[in-house]
C-alpha cells in the first residue's frame, strides 16, 4: 500500500477514536484542567532552573505510554544528559482543542515559564472546526505568552486527505502564518516520520508508541536546542 493510501486508511477513523479514547469534550465545551493547580510562581532565584511548558493534547500528554516514554519526558532526559539546567512541565490534556488550551492558559502560566511549546489544533481539525477560530485561539495563546516575555515554539499538525484538500491546506497554513506573524519558532509537522507508520504507532494507529515518541522528541529537540543553548 502506498504511503498516501496508508495515511488515508489510518486517519479515516481518527476523529472517532480521538473523541472516544481521548474523551474529547463535546463541541462548545472546554477541556477541563488538571485537578491540582501549581502554586503561583515566586520571584525566581538566579540559579532557579528555566522552565519549558508543553501545552498540548494527547500527543503531548503521552496517551498510552508510561510517563517516562512521552516526548516531554524524553526532552527532559536530554536536557539533563547535556547539562542544561532546564525543567520540562508536561501540560498536555487528552482531547484538548485550541479553545481548551486557551481557556486553561492563565492557570498554566501561574508557574514560571521561559519557553512555551504549543501543540494544539489536531482535535480542532478532526472535528472540522473553523480554521479561522483555531487561528484566533492560537494567536491569543501566543500573544499572551509574548506579553510575559515567554518564548514560543509552535508545533504544527496536518489533516488526512479525506478531510478535503481545501480544508487541509487552510489548516496547515494556519501554523506557518502564525509563525511568520509572531516570529516564533515553528515545527512544521510534529509527527514527521511517524504518522501512518504502523511500526511507530500504538494499536489505534494514531498515538506514537515508544519508538515513535523518541522520533517526535528528536523533532522537538531540533527546535528547542538552539533556544536552550543560547541561554548557557
Amino acid at each position: 500500500m502506498s504511503a498516501a493510501r496508508e495515511l488515508l486508511t489510518v486517519w479515516c477513523g481518527l476523529a472517532l477514536l480521538l473523541l472516544v479514547a481521548c474523551k474529547t469534550p463535546p463541541a462548545g465545551e472546554q477541556a477541563a484542567p488538571a485537578p491540582a493547580a501549581p502554586a503561583p510562581a515566586a520571584a525566581a532565584a538566579t540559579d532557579e532552573p528555566r522552565v519549558i511548558v508543553m501545552l498540548g493534547d494527547s500527543l503531548t500528554a503521552g496517551l498510552g505510554l508510561p510517563e517516562e516514554q512521552s516526548y516531554p519526558a524524553l526532552i527532559q532526559r536530554r536536557l539533563d544528559e547535556d547539562g542544561y539546567p532546564w525543567r520540562v512541565v508536561n501540560a498536555g490534556v487528552s482531547g484538548d482543542t485550541t479553545a481548551g488550551g486557551l481557556a486553561r492558559l492563565d492557570w498554566v502560566l501561574r508557574q514560571r515559564v521561559d519557553v512555551l511549546l504549543v501543540e494544539l489544533g489536531a482535535n480542532d481539525g478532526l472535528r472540522g472546526l473553523s480554521t479561522s477560530a483555531m487561528r484566533d485561539n492560537l494567536a491569543r495563546i501566543i500573544e499572551t505568552a509574548q506579553a510575559r516575555d515567554i518564548r514560543v515554539v509552535l508545533a504544527g499538525m496536518r489533516m488526512p486527505t479525506n478531510y478535503g484538500t481545501a480544508y487541509g491546506s487552510d489548516f496547515e497554513a494556519v501554523y506557518a502564518e502564525l509563525a511568520r506573524t509572531y516570529q516564533v519558532a515553528l515545527i512544521p509537522f510534529l509527527l514527521e516520520g511517524v504518522a501512518a507508520r504502523g511500526a511507530l504507532n500504538q494499536a489505534d494507529g494514531i498515538h506514537p508508541n515508544a519508538a515513535g515518541a523518541a522520533i517526535v522528541a528528536d523533532t522537538v529537540w531540533r527546535a528547542l536546542q538552539p533556544i536552550v543553548a543560547a541561554t548557557r
